[in-house]
């Protein structure tokens, strides 16, 4: 896991042609808006989360993000133990400033 700032997150993103975003927020949560063009995968929901993440590419490189930074860490880590590429927004959506659907 590599943890970037939202100036590197944004850089990456948009260098990076093999990326999948992917919010680990709620429901409820991403009812306020997410980043565009992201997946939502709850990582409050431990078995659905599991679940989503057999189910993903081994080969993309995953940019993870929640609200503040902590849950998307820690998804980063059980990625990171099954083998995924991942990337980590420090401050999370508190943070963020770019565009939001």
């Amino acid at each position: 896991m590599k943890n970037l700032n939202k100036e590197e997150w944004k850089i990456a993103l948009t260098t990076n042609k093999n990326s999948v975003l992917m919010d680990v927020r709620t429901p409820k949560e991403c009812q306020g808006g997410m980043q565009e063009n992201a997946i939502q995968l709850n990582f409050l929901d431990k078995n659905l989360f599991i679940a989503g993440v057999e189910r993903l590419d081994k080969t993309k490189d995953y940019f993870v993000y929640c609200r503040s930074g902590a849950r998307s860490s820690n998804a980063c880590a059980v990625l990171t133990q099954k083998g995924f590429t991942t990337f980590n927004l420090l401050g999370g959506m508190l943070e963020w400033d770019g565009k939001v659907v």
